[in-house]
């Protein structure tokens, strides 16, 4: 269940204020949100992943109550922000099972691929993490709106109010980053 917006944003501006009871009331109006993102993340994990959707709720909790120079803006702002670092924990996790277990670089995959479960979901998500993060070099906006749409399952609406575009600015930049992405993950 959704809960409105409205009360979530809210509580956020609350606690810009310094109100720490407006964090103890919007944790659980946003936790099944949370859930259900982190399941979306780690359904993409190999089912014998050792970081389980709990520790990555709770990792991610950890990294959102520490962030001090965030102005929450808004309900979409805040899953923006939750959905960079779950992607961030599962990609430093990743990272440290791939130098553990391998040594080695993460092998090129097509987009249709790093979404797939596999045996090697380390190596798949560590090349998409390096794909947008190239994306991001020349073009943050594009890199974001994968980011927010793909990892966060933000709507195009929600990711262009965290954005502060259009909606159809948000759908055109979807469309040209996958292609971009698609091609550069197909590249020998």
């Amino acid at each position: 269940m959704t809960t409105a917006p409205q009360e979530v944003s809210q509580l956020l501006r609350a606690w810009n204020d310094g109100d720490q009871t407006a964090l103890d009331k919007l944790m659980p109006l946003v936790y099944q949100e949370l859930r259900q993102m982190a399941k979306r993340y780690m359904s993409r994990q190999n089912p014998g992943h050792t970081l389980q959707t709990s520790a990555l709720i709770n990792e991610a909790y950890m990294r959102l109550v520490d962030q001090k120079e965030v102005q929450w803006q808004n309900r979409a702002h805040f899953f923006g922000v939750a959905a960079k670092a779950m992607r961030h924990i599962l990609v430093d996790y990743a990272r440290s099972r791939h130098a553990a277990k391998r040594g080695g670089e993460a092998r090129v995959v097509s987009l249709d691929e790093a979404t797939v479960v596999s045996a090697e979901p380390t190596a798949e998500l560590l090349a998409l993490d390096d794909a947008l993060q190239s994306l991001a070099a020349f073009d943050q906006r594009k890199s974001r709106v994968v980011e927010l749409r793909y990892f966060g399952g933000l709507t195009v609406e929600e990711t262009a109010e965290v954005l502060k575009v259009s909606p159809e600015t948000v759908a055109l930049d979807w469309r040209l980053a996958r292609t971009w992405l698609l091609r550069e993950l197909t590249k020998p």
